[in-house]
């Protein structure tokens, strides 16, 4: 590989539609750097021991379990981390098992015609990563920018890869990245004020661009992400709450999902630029680069998935410049502005409660979802149980945290929850039966739903739950918001020292929530312990840090969860704050009339359609009315998390219940192709019945082409999903 420094200035596309907006530009015939931009450092990659798509692992060792290590974990190089963070987020987003699909559905070596290739699916190209800001050295979006060399410079070509999660600008590498690549299009990635940035507030230690851990003072203003908390502030803090730890996404004060279209847009900008740097002509006068590629002349689509979809969407209602032509989204984190004139219906069946803010939804969930999911219900109808339930009872260590058993914690939830009239019964069967009608009542009500209350409640929704509180509100890491902090636990579910082992090569393996550590519940009676065995004040129990959850509840609703009275005093104003910050994240419903594609899972927990997807088409349609393209294709059989299909490695009973939604990511961004190439047609909007693998869980058939049927060209009746005019109507 070899490495340049490129340092040029601001960039004003000069295409038809923005000739006004070039008046000021002094050059604009010539091509510069989008304004805010740092200097780019641009990495070529041959191919072959290294490359863009898998950091020259290709197909064999991305699918492998055993991942690329370090020749000094305590002091990584870039390039090993830049190779780790791909391969872990290659198989965090996709079921890597053969098994499953990866490398005959999708993979590496899967042409993008879909040819199945003895190849290992490496390409060769550059790669150019900047921060953008806005000057204060405090917002530091990641930027990427990967062209392969199969680019076609007669044809151009962008495709969008926002970073899901909250992870960093690898995030959606295998993904839409993937997608894009293979079609030789130019990929823009943006970790949208996310990724992993991590601040070591013991050690006093961040992240650089490229993932190396440093001290604060040595980053300076080229810091991913430094807290607030400095001096004897810092001090003070360190000494109340020794070994915590700081992300970006939740501690940045900045509530950078408000900011996730602008990112995306301005990925593109920073995309046009390289594609100019890289293919345009050399003006002989001054040596310098025509600026020949604009919006104009290349074609855009926007993609990714989970937030990355959201990311997308929320870019193309903000787009006012014409730089995307088409959207293709997977899952997408979609918050619909309002719901008032929109319904969502299933079957025959109005769903009551559809549309809720991300913030809602997550914090209600993480009162009743541990209890719900000891219900005798809370199984597929196949009678298969993933998550801690599926791996049995009794002492296995997969059904404990910090020594105490799941099951435990969870009776315990049942009864703090009846001891507070928040849900009806008297025994825990009774308790547990009522907090799943509660779920089920609030929008998860797909059958498959039940099943997966208990693998969410243990591996995803607190970090969910507590970082979208904490970052719409702005609040500092130092304000431990209704008692959460994150750091590093002991078996036990102590606080713990952080490992450097671990800390310093968190770029590699992070996600930006908590990696490297854990929630940890401050207010535990007897002091502080990781949130599961959390001890709540009112309560004297086990029963996973109810009273901390309960004051999540109440900061997105303005509500005491529990008496229903109006919030006064401290509370009010930290509930004003996050209902501000709320208010700044929902999305318009205008897509301005762009084609446009969503794909999701009709089983997503995590994301769950009635509040996203679903009730995101019926907003369109109500918004654009005629002028709306968007096409909805909704997948049975479809979760949010394809790597817990893994037998190996993933969730048990995921791989019997599952078919790969990133299949059909792949489908409706060739689909999206094709109507921006060839003129076809976008198949209408449809439920697609797809056949789950079944057998043993955890040893589950292979899957093969008769489970994952293609989007039809023409639906059956049965199959046809009604989307009109603040109203959406899917088949059961």
């Amino acid at each position: 590989m070899t490495h340049s420094f490129l340092r040029l200035g601001a960039l004003c596309l000069c295409t038809p539609l923005l000739v006004a907006a070039c008046n000021d530009d002094p050059d604009p015939a010539f091509n510069t750097l989008p304004s805010g931009f740092n200097t780019p450092v641009l990495t070529t990659y041959d191919g072959t021991t290294d490359d863009l798509l898998t950091g020259g692992l290709g197909k064999t060792g991305i699918g492998s379990s055993t991942p690329p290590g370090f020749t000094d974990a305590v002091n990584p190089t870039a390039a090993e981390l830049r190779r780790r963070a791909i391969y872990t987020n290659y198989r965090a987003l996709a079921d890597v098992s053969a098994a499953g699909g990866y490398g005959s559905l999708y993979g590496p070596n899967v042409a993008a015609d879909g040819t199945v290739t003895v190849e290992e699916g490496k390409i060769a190209g550059r790669e150019f990563i900047a921060f953008a800001d806005d000057g204060t050295g405090r917002k530091n979006v990641g930027m990427m920018v990967q062209i392969p060399d199969t680019f076609d410079s007669n044809a151009a070509c962008i495709v969008t890869a926002p970073s899901p999660g909250s992870r960093g600008i690898y995030g959606a590498i295998g993904t839409s990245g993937e997608w894009g690549l293979k079609h030789g299009c130019a990929v823009a990635y943006t970790d949208a004020g996310k990724g992993i940035g991590y601040h070591d507030l013991e050690a006093d230690k961040v992240d650089l661009i490229d993932g190396r851990l440093v001290a604060r003072a040595t980053a300076g203003t080229q810091a991913h992400f430094a807290s607030d908390l400095a001096g004897a502030a810092l001090a003070a803090y360190n000494a109340q709450y020794p070994n915590r730890f700081a992300y970006k996404h939740a501690h940045s004060q900045q509530n950078p999902e408000k900011n996730w279209g602008k990112n995306v847009l301005d990925s593109i900008r920073f995309a046009l630029w390289a594609i100019n740097e890289t293919h345009a002509a050399v003006d002989a006068g001054t040596g310098r680069r025509l600026r020949t590629y604009g919006a104009g002349n290349t074609t855009v689509i926007a993609s990714s998935v989970s937030n990355g979809g959201g990311e997308s969407l929320q870019a193309a209602e903000q787009d006012t410049e014409g730089l995307i032509d088409a959207v293709a989204v997977s899952e997408p984190n979609a918050q619909p502005a309002s719901m008032t004139g929109v319904t969502v219906t299933e079957g025959a069946t109005a769903v009551p409660v559809a549309g809720r803010p991300l913030a809602d939804y997550f914090t209600y969930r993480m009162i009743y979802e541990p209890c719900a999911a000891i219900s005798a219900s809370a199984q597929a109808p196949t009678g298969v149980r993933p998550g801690w339930l599926g791996l049995g009872t009794g002492p296995a260590v997969a059904n404990r945290v910090a020594g105490v058993e799941l099951e435990t914690i969870a009776t315990n939830r049942c009864q703090s929850l009846a001891d507070k009239d928040l849900v009806t019964g008297l025994t825990t069967a009774e308790q547990a039966d009522a907090a799943l009608a509660k779920m089920r009542a609030y929008g998860w009500t797909d059958a498959n739903h039940n099943a997966l209350h208990a693998s969410h409640y243990r591996l995803a929704d607190i970090y969910v739950a507590m970082s979208y509180v904490a970052a719409y509100g702005k609040f500092s890491v130092g304000d431990n918001v209704c008692g959460f902090s994150l750091a590093n636990v002991d078996a036990s579910g102590n606080v713990a020292a952080q490992v450097p082992a671990t800390q310093a090569i968190l770029f590699g393996i992070g996600n930006g929530l908590a990696t490297g550590g854990d929630v940890i519940y401050n207010s535990s009676v007897g002091g502080a312990k990781q949130y599961h065995v959390g001890v709540s004040p009112s309560t004297n129990r086990i029963d996973g840090s109810l009273d901390g959850l309960l004051c999540l509840r109440d900061l997105v609703t303005g509500v005491d969860t529990v008496t229903g009275d109006a919030l006064t005093g401290t509370p009010l104003a930290n509930s004003v704050r996050v209902q501000a910050g709320l208010q700044e994240v929902l999305l318009t419903g205008n897509l301005r009339g762009k084609p446009a594609v969503i794909v999701t899972g009709r089983s997503d927990t995590l994301l769950p359609p009635n509040h996203t997807a679903r009730a995101y088409a019926a907003y369109n349609k109500l918004v654009e009315g005629s002028a709306s393209k968007l096409h909805y294709y909704e997948i049975t059989n479809g979760q949010h998390f394809d790597a817990f299909n893994l037998a190996a490695g993933g969730v048990p009973g995921y791989d019997a219940l599952f078919i790969p939604l990133h299949h059909y990511l792949n489908e409706a961004l060739d689909l999206m192709w094709a109507h921006l190439k060839q003129q076809a047609t976008l198949p209408p909007s449809q439920l697609v019945r797809t056949v789950p693998r079944g057998g043993t869980p955890g040893a589950a058939p292979a899957i093969g082409t008769s489970n994952v049927p293609g989007i039809a060209t023409t639906p059956v009746a049965g199959d046809v999903i009604t989307v009109t005019a603040g109203s959406i109507i899917i088949p059961d």
